[in-house]
């Protein structure tokens, strides 16, 4: 009883010096996430319950403890588990993202993989990103050797899914199975582009955070064009995350 007088004095305590430290969105870059039921939405500078955002992945031990209308602060780009999404959506939690104001010069952790028709283009790859100021994690192949695209896809899919990479890329011949590899793992969003214009609708409407391509459909000055675009450009208006929002809710319910 003792130790849990003592959390509740502590929580108090943090809840007491947020309330107090917490400016506004157009200070900081804060944004209410659609995933919170709307009813539930107030400002941006309402108390914060608990801060979370230097996490990628919210478990559901991030937000067991929180109580019916808790705030939780987390990042833009942070991803909930289907049992953290439950959670928050039977407790009313209001989930409060902190944007990043560095934008598109923010650098990434970028998941790269391919099979052995996209391994040439990986490597190309590989070079830009860093010319980019991106950390590059490569989850191979590491020669022209004949491979199956589903492995590669499947790994990149998981670094994503996991965390480990905030984004992923994928290259095999078409870039189209490599999309429905990724798209089986959960919380990936995979989308294979063929031009500039798929690229920045992928990200803005449906923040795709994997990108798959064909080394036989593009050249390298086109995966150039595309990578760029689609790198540099977020899900921000709250009208596309609201219906980004409907796609994880369709996925939540196959998961059960």
């Amino acid at each position: 009883m003792a130790d849990e007088a003592t959390r509740d004095r502590v929580r108090a305590l943090v809840r007491d010096v947020l309330s107090k430290t917490i400016p506004d969105e157009s200070q900081t870059g804060l944004s209410i996430s659609p995933a919170a039921p709307t009813s539930a939405i107030k400002s941006a500078n309402q108390t914060v319950t608990r801060d979370e955002s230097a996490k990628l992945v919210i478990t559901e031990d991030d937000v067991r403890g929180l109580e019916r209308g808790a705030v939780l602060r987390i990042a833009e780009n942070a991803r909930l588990t289907p049992l953290a999404a439950d959670i928050v959506s039977e407790r009313g939690i209001e989930i409060v993202r902190r944007v990043s104001r560095s934008g598109s010069k923010q650098m990434k952790t970028v998941a790269v993989g391919a099979d052995h028709g996209g391994f040439p283009m990986k490597e190309e790859l590989k070079t830009f990103l860093g010319e980019l100021g991106h950390r590059v994690h490569d989850f191979g192949t590491n020669s022209e050797s004949t491979v199956d695209y589903p492995d590669f896809a499947h790994a990149v899919a998981r670094a994503v899914a996991d965390g480990a990479a905030e984004v992923g890329i994928v290259i095999d011949g078409a870039g189209v199975g490599s999309a429905m590899t990724a798209n089986k793992v959960p919380g990936v969003r995979a989308a294979a582009c063929y031009s500039v214009e798929v690229a920045r609708n992928s990200r803005e409407h449906n923040g795709a955070n994997v990108l798959t391509l064909g080394s036989k459909t593009i050249s390298s000055e086109e995966m150039r064009e595309i990578v760029r675009a689609w790198l540099s450009t977020e899900l921000t208006e709250d009208r596309h995350r609201k219906r980004v929002g409907k796609i994880e809710a369709v996925e939540r319910q196959y998961q059960r």
